[in-house]
This record gives C-alpha cells, structure tokens and sequence, in this order.
C-alpha cells in the first residue's frame, strides 16, 4: 500500500454552506417539536402510560447503537491489524462521535424533563443499567477522541494501537449494556433474553458499516474523490456477513422464544397477529433489513455496482430502523402477563390486561425530533471533515492495492 495523504473536504463553500443551513433549517424544526412536546407536556405524543417509550428512542437507540458500530471500521485496521481499513479509520472515529451525540441529544430532548438531566448525572443507582451507560457513553466519547488524536498525530502515533484496542473493548461494552437495557427487564415477555445483548452488538455492526458506506461515498462524489473497488467490495462483503449474522440471531431469538411456552402469545403477536409490529417485523426487519441487503450484496453482477451497493447499505439502515421499533415499541405494546391465564380489567393501568395489545401512533412532533438527531449527526459529520483532515485524499486501487494492474 503507498503512503495515504489526508485532506479537508474540499467542495465548493456555496454548496458547503447550503448543505449546512439545510440540515441547520431540519435541526430548527426538530429542536421546535422539542420545544412543543416538552411545553405542552407528552399527552400531545402517541406515547401512553405504557408506551413510554415511543418513536424519539427509536432514532435514539438506532443512533446509539450504529455509533459503536461505525468504529468496527477503525478497529479492523488497529486491533486486527488489517491494512487495508488503517486509511479509513479516521472518518470511523469520527462517526462514532458524531452518531453518539446525535442520539443522545434525541435522548435528553424525549425524556421531557431534560433540565433535570443534571440530577442522572450527579445521583447514581448503580443497580439500574441506565446510571452504567452514563458512564459508557461518556467514556466512550472521551476514548474514541484520544484515539482518534493518537491516529493523527504522528508524535503520539506508539500509543496508536493500545487505544485503538481500548476504544474495540470500550465500543462492545457499551453496545452489550445498550442491548442489556431490554434484557435486564424481566417484566416484558419481548424484552426479557439474554440473547439481546450480542444480538444488538451485531446489529451495531451491521447498522454502523452502513452508514460509514453511504457517508464515505456521498462526501467523495461531492469532492471528486476516488473510492476504488478494492475497498469498497471489502466494505459491502463486510456489511453481507453483518447483514446475514442478524438474520441469525434474529432467527435463534424467535425460535428460542418459541421452545418456551410462555412466550408463545407474544411470538404470536409479533410473528402473526400484531398489525403493523407484525408487518413491519417480516417486511422491515427481515425482508428489506436482512434478506434483500444480503441479495443485493452478492449477486453477481448487482453486487458489483456503486447503485446496488448504496441500495444494500440504505436496505440495511431502513430495515435497521424497523428493527429497533418492532423491538423497542413491539415490547411494550405487548401488555404484561402479571397474572397468566386470567383478565385483570379493575386496574386503571391496565396491568396485567392479557391478549389486546396496547395501541400506539407516533406523532409528527416525535418523527421530527428522531429526525433531528440524524441532522444533527450529520451537520457534526461534514462540519468535522471540513476542518480537520478525516479524508484520505484518494482510495483508488492503484494507492490501496500495491498489486493492482490497470485493465
């Protein structure tokens, strides 16, 4: 491999600056459904006393989990020591910043207190999983930073790998106390596995690796920077396996749920008779989030183009999105069986209400504020490769492949 020489977006300020104030224009709106739904409180959403978590966690949750996985890039080139992603690990690093922020900052907005913020941060019940993630998503912040400054500076560049290291170990943490959330809590029939915590850190795999492709590619088009086939053939056969390892965990998840007879009503609910989780479970989840990326990822002549590649990788964030919803939403909907085999209807919240399933709608004020985040990572995004240098220069065959020969 030759040396790869690093630069700061270069495209023109006029596009620059109207790229920004449109996403500046979408985080304004976003920051007002904010302003909204904390003013007037959330009876003005479709979240309920049992849908507590609604639409604004979805997009929280998805941005949270695709930011550990948008640094696998950057750790295959230090941990394992592949070469061949080492140039591309500096725009990893800063995804995964970026991505964090922006599902945190949906995050505090949706808790409708989010002035109280302060008193999570300085009061800790170390028995709930929520205090750990203060920490891990902190923690992780400040690691990926000094990773990524040890990877650009050349006079901190011996302590590259231990903190390329650091920030592997420090990343499947975070995502398996991210998936252990919905693990941990026993009450939920959908909820309660332990299974969650490797299946979410294969879905950050999967869902970061999509959205470094589609990043990576839209800011070289815009700057006339060569991605050669080299790195992203590797890059989309890289996001297949991911694709098809959710597929399986997908598949254990159920079945397992499905050996226990006490789960059997609420796979029935999933799996058949659940409306638009039902729907969005076979036709999200599964068909456009596992199935089609991994059709179009390997099909022989689809699977070598720059459109089907880009496809794959937006199949994989669209389906990803549907996945977190099915499984955020879907488990909640699901009324918990506090006593099985019998109807409890003298409570006026409904606990224990076996069979019909608690109906929720988002509201335009939630889509707006998930929305927001993805701006806002965004903005973060373009902002950061516009002054520093993330870029190399180019990743054409010729510079990443020392073995190419010109056809």
């Amino acid at each position: 491999m030759k040396k790869v020489h690093f630069s700061e977006w270069g495209i023109e300020s006029p596009k620059y600056w109207g790229l920004l104030a449109l996403l500046g224009v979408v985080i304004a709106i976003s920051g007002g459904a904010a302003w909204y739904m904390e003013h007037n409180g959330h009876w003005v959403t479709g979240m309920t006393n049992q849908i507590v978590w609604g639409t604004p966690h979805v997009f929280a949750i998805f941005l949270i989990v695709a930011a550990s996985g948008a640094l696998n890039v950057a750790s295959i080139g230090t941990a394992f020591d592949k070469r061949l992603y080492k140039p591309l690990g500096r725009l990893s690093g800063l995804l995964a910043i970026t991505l964090l922020v922006g599902g945190l900052a949906v995050l505090v907005l949706d808790l409708g207190r989010a002035d109280r913020l302060l008193v999570a941060m300085t009061h800790y019940n170390f028995k709930s999983i929520f205090a750990w993630n203060i920490f891990l998503y902190t923690g992780f912040m400040a690691i990926v930073a000094i990773y990524l400054w040890f990877m650009m500076d050349r006079r901190m560049n011996k302590y590259y790998k231990p903190a390329g290291i650091g920030a592997f170990l420090w990343r499947i943490i975070l995502t398996t106390g991210t998936g252990s959330i919905f693990g941990f809590i026993v009450a939920r029939q959908g909820y309660d596995a332990a299974i969650l915590a490797p299946m979410f850190v294969i879905m950050s795999f999967a869902y970061g690796l999509a959205i470094y492709i589609l990043v990576l590619l839209y800011a070289a088009k815009l700057d006339g920077r060569e991605v050669g086939d080299k790195v992203l053939f590797r890059l989309k056969n890289l996001l297949g396996v991911f694709a098809a390892s959710v597929f399986y965990f997908t598949l254990v998840y159920h079945l397992t749920n499905l050996y226990g007879t006490e789960n059997h009503e609420y796979e029935r609910f999933i799996l058949l008779d659940g409306g638009v989780y039902t729907a969005l479970f076979w036709i999200g989840w599964v068909f456009v989030g596992n199935l089609l990326p991994i059709a179009l990822v390997y099909h022989p002549s689809i699977g070598k183009t720059r459109g089907g590649i880009i496809a794959a990788a937006t199949a994989v964030v669209l389906g990803g999105l549907a996945t977190i919803y099915v499984v955020v939403i879907g488990g909640q909907a699901f009324p918990m069986a506090i006593f099985p085999g019998k109807t409890v209807l003298s409570s006026g919240f409904f606990d224990g209400v076996n069979g019909q399933p608690f109906l929720y709608s988002p509201s335009l004020p939630e889509v707006l504020l998930g929305i927001g985040g993805l701006a806002l990572t965004l903005l973060l995004t373009f902002i950061g490769i516009r002054v520093l240098q993330f870029l190399p220069v180019t990743l054409s065959d010729e510079a990443m492949d020392p073995h190419h020969v010109k056809s």
